[in-house]
C-alpha cells in the first residue's frame, strides 16, 4: 500500500488514512532517512487517535509513553541512538512488542534482528517535490 502526503497541512488526513488501513498491526517499524518525516507522521497519527500530550522524540529516553482518547497506552520508540542490542534487551523490549499496546517505531533497523516477524514495517521517502511517500 501507499500514502503520498503532499504538504504537511494534509498529513493528519494521511494519519486517517493509514490508521484505517493498517489492519490489526500493533507495532509498526518506519525506516526512513533522517528528516524523512518519521517523528512528524508518528504526531500526526498520535494526535488522530487523540493523545493529547506533548508527543517528542524519545531519542534520548528511547521510549515515550502516550494514552489515547480510550485510554489505551501507546508506545513511542527511537532506536536511533543505540548501540547494542542488549540495551534492547535490558529495556524489556518483550513487554512492550507483544504486550498488546500500539507500538511506533523509528529506527527499527537498528533492531531488525528482535523485530516481531508481524511487525508492520513502513518506509517513508521524501520526494523530489517535496511530498512525502509511505510505503508498506
Amino acid at each position: 500500500m501507499e500514502i503520498i502526503i503532499p504538504s504537511l497541512s494534509s498529513i493528519n488526513e494521511a494519519a486517517q488514512q493509514f490508521l484505517a488501513q493498517m489492519g490489526d498491526h500493533k507495532v509498526i517499524a518506519f525506516y526512513g532517512k533522517m528528516g524523512a518525516g518519521k517523528t512528524t507522521f508518528i504526531k500526526a497519527l498520535c494526535q488522530t487517535l487523540g493523545v493529547e500530550d506533548v508527543i517528542t522524540s524519545p531519542t534520548f529516553s528511547l521510549v515515550n509513553e502516550y494514552t489515547d482518547r480510550e485510554g489505551n497506552s501507546i508506545f513511542h520508540f527511537d532506536f536511533y541512538r543505540i548501540k547494542k542490542l542488549d540495551e534492547v534487551y535490558d529495556m524489556g523490549y518483550e513487554d512492550y512488542f507483544y504486550g498488546g499496546s500500539l507500538c511506533l517505531l523509528e529506527w527499527p533497523e537498528l533492531i531488525e534482528d528482535i523485530l516481531p516477524e508481524e511487525a508492520l514495517k513502513v518506509t517513508i521517502t521524501e520526494e523530489a517535490d517535496g511530498s512525502r511517500k509511505l510505503k508498506w
